[in-house]
């Protein structure tokens, strides 16, 4: 019995001993295993604040320098100094735009990691820390560009028509200047006209769209009258708008010396009421009245022959254009050409004023055929050469593929009033 007793305690203290050694194991795997599990915890706060950039985005105030919108935004005194100065050598500061999207990325503990500048749709500039200076380079952005329709009614301006269609305002601008030689929209836009158009659309890799690039075909439809246009090139290269027949929609003038907003006040007249001096005498030519700094275009290329003060004029400019014709531009607040001056089509040469005798803000334009003043608004423009007759089959093809882009107005319209509205025909891929 004594013996069996000796057998027993010693099993027990094996057994004893055996649980201790597992013990000892067991806690040594999960002291192993919990520093493991730290250090990857360690490891993962590594990465995320080494890795991880928290962008803080805003539009550019107008008239901040862009040290002090980077002020706004945060950025210590300390580092702007060092931006400003890696920025300047491959950037320059007077090419910054209010209204331009700037953003200032932070690591996850407010550490500054990078600051980025919307240059264009295309490019932005980077500067990020490196060691205790900053590099900065200019980046491109990944952009596609699909060919897409769009169309609107018009309710009161081919502006709000085109925003209202969920485009941006600068097609609005691009519809203009394609049938500006046709129609004035100042006075030729009336409620129910229509528009549709093809353009290029550069979109990024979310889908936004970044920019537009060239109108492939656009239509105008107001009344009785149909206007449509499509891109082609002639055959030296020069792209231009043409009418469906090949016939060229640019024509010598456009047809106003201002782009929207600027009803006509006072028309053409032989004899006519003054409202300062009280007397009749012809009015030669056309008031618009447009709000004080409008931009005023001309209407056609030709070369400055005076620009200044006249009188009652006030300031004005007059260029002399080819085949006898001249125009003047009177009133302006600002002129921004000078004499002897070659200027383009639709160049800016002035702002709206109320120089001279005039009771308020406008522009009065007048236009000369063979030294005699004629009504500009019944005057017919000379048109531009049309497409030329070997390249026919080829602009034929061209058109035909385009037109068929042009979305269904009505389907466009029903789109246009649902939340989830997407503007366009199905893409396609666009060559240069």
């Amino acid at each position: 019995m004594i013996r069996m007793g000796r057998i027993l305690s010693f099993l027990f203290l094996l057994a004893a001993g055996g649980f201790l050694v597992w013990s000892f194991q067991q806690k040594q795997m999960f002291e192993a295993q919990f520093a493991r599990e730290a250090q990857l915890a360690r490891d993962v706060a590594d990465h995320i604040h080494a890795t991880v950039v928290m962008f803080t985005e805003r539009k550019v105030p107008s008239g901040l320098l862009f040290g002090d919108a980077l002020t706004r935004m945060g950025v210590e005194q300390a580092s702007i100094a060092g931006i400003i100065s890696a920025a300047g050598a491959v950037f320059d500061f007077r090419h910054v735009r209010a209204g331009n999207q700037m953003a200032v990325g932070r690591s996850v503990l407010g550490e500054l990691r990078a600051v980025r500048y919307r240059i264009d749709a295309e490019r932005e500039l980077w500067v990020a820390p490196s060691g205790d200076q900053f590099h900065a380079e200019i980046k491109s952005i990944p952009v596609t560009t699909e060919a897409v329709g769009a169309a609107g009614r018009v309710e009161d301006s081919l502006f709000n028509a085109v925003t209202d269609a969920g485009e941006k305002p600068e097609l609005a601008m691009s519809l203009a200047e394609i049938f500006g030689w046709d129609l004035d929209f100042n006075t030729d836009t009336r409620p129910g006209d229509t528009f549709r158009v093809v353009v290029e659309k550069k979109r990024y890799a979310s889908g936004q769209t970044a920019a537009y690039g060239r109108v492939l075909a656009a239509e105008y439809n107001t009344g009785s009258r149909h206007f449509r246009a499509v891109l082609f090139h002639d055959a030296a290269g020069h792209t231009a708008y043409y009418g469906t027949d090949g016939k060229a929609m640019k024509k010598a003038f456009l047809r106003s010396p201002l782009q929207f907003a600027a009803p006509i006040t006072s028309h053409f007249s032989l004899n006519r009421f003054h409202p300062i001096l009280k007397v009749h005498r012809a009015h030669l030519g056309i008031d618009y009245g447009a709000p004080e700094g409008s931009p005023v275009q001309s209407i056609g290329s030709g070369r400055v022959l005076f620009a200044g003060r006249k009188g009652g004029d006030g300031n004005m400019v007059h260029v002399r254009h080819s085949n006898g014709y001249e125009t003047m531009y009177l009133h302006l607040s600002r002129i921004l050409v000078r004499g002897g001056q070659e200027v383009g089509q639709g160049q800016r040469i002035g702002l709206v004023g109320h120089t001279g005798l005039a009771t308020g803000p406008h522009l009065d334009f007048r236009i000369k055929q063979q030294g005699t003043f004629r009504n500009f608004e019944a005057l017919k423009l000379p048109p531009a050469e049309p497409v030329a007759k070997h390249q026919m089959g080829e602009f034929s093809a061209s058109r035909d593929k385009w037109i068929a882009l042009m979305p269904d107005l009505n389907a466009q319209l029903a789109k246009a009033l649902s939340p989830a509205a997407v503007t366009g025909a199905v893409p396609q891929p666009v060559t240069p």
